[in-house]
């Protein structure tokens, strides 16, 4: 299936706050906190990343799907949001379908894990809410039109300075500069590997 993703990020400080409140602004959970185990594959010469465009393989607890990504001929909007053209569909095995990959000449240039729980909000299924538990830190995004993206902004007292268009891999390449952390994936293991060492 192919559809226009339009979102935005914001950090959060309190997800068990967060979501304790989501209820009386009209969200529904839909999947609660579930691990997500994401790889993204490239060419050698990283040619998709140069292109702007994602290809990936999640698995999100029994659910494996694979997804493209790129940036719209034409972008709505005045560049607040992040926005792309995504295709996606469930496949019944990640790994052969990696190994199909390393055939192919692409190979897994990145992992990023998190644990996730979806959020819908009234009888509009393409406005949601996700909230990622990740290594190094929780994040909200905000998926739908726009105008319900801004008007959410409003109702949970987001500062709209804070809200967010990076990626995981740019928001942990920001973070791995700031801490001087040498891990080359966004995963539990090798976040917390050197502080386990230390001790």
């Amino acid at each position: 299936m192919q559809s226009a993703e339009i979102e935005l990020k914001f950090p959060v400080s309190d997800a068990a706050a967060l979501q304790a409140r989501l209820p009386q602004l009209g969200f529904h959970l839909d999947t609660p906190r579930t691990f997500e185990h994401n790889t993204l594959y490239d060419t050698a010469g990283r040619d998709l990343r140069a292109r702007t465009q994602l290809l990936r393989i999640r698995q999100y607890g029994d659910l494996c799907t694979l997804t493209h990504k790129r940036v719209p001929e034409e972008t709505p909007g005045d560049g607040r949001y992040k926005v792309r053209i995504e295709t996606e569909t469930t496949v019944a095995d990640g790994h052969a379908l990696g190994e199909v990959f390393e055939q192919l000449g692409y190979r897994a240039v990145f992992v990023y894990e998190k644990f996730r729980s979806e959020w819908s909000h009234g009888s509009d299924h393409s406005a949601h809410l996700v909230i990622d538990e990740t290594p190094i830190g929780n994040y909200g995004e905000l998926e739908g039109p726009p105008d319900w993206i801004d008007r959410m902004v409003a109702e949970l007292g987001i500062d709209p300075a804070c809200c967010l268009t990076a990626s995981y891999g740019k928001l942990f390449l920001a973070w791995k500069e700031g801490s001087g952390s040498t891990a080359e994936n966004l995963t539990f293991a090798a976040i917390s590997a050197p502080a386990l060492a230390g001790r």
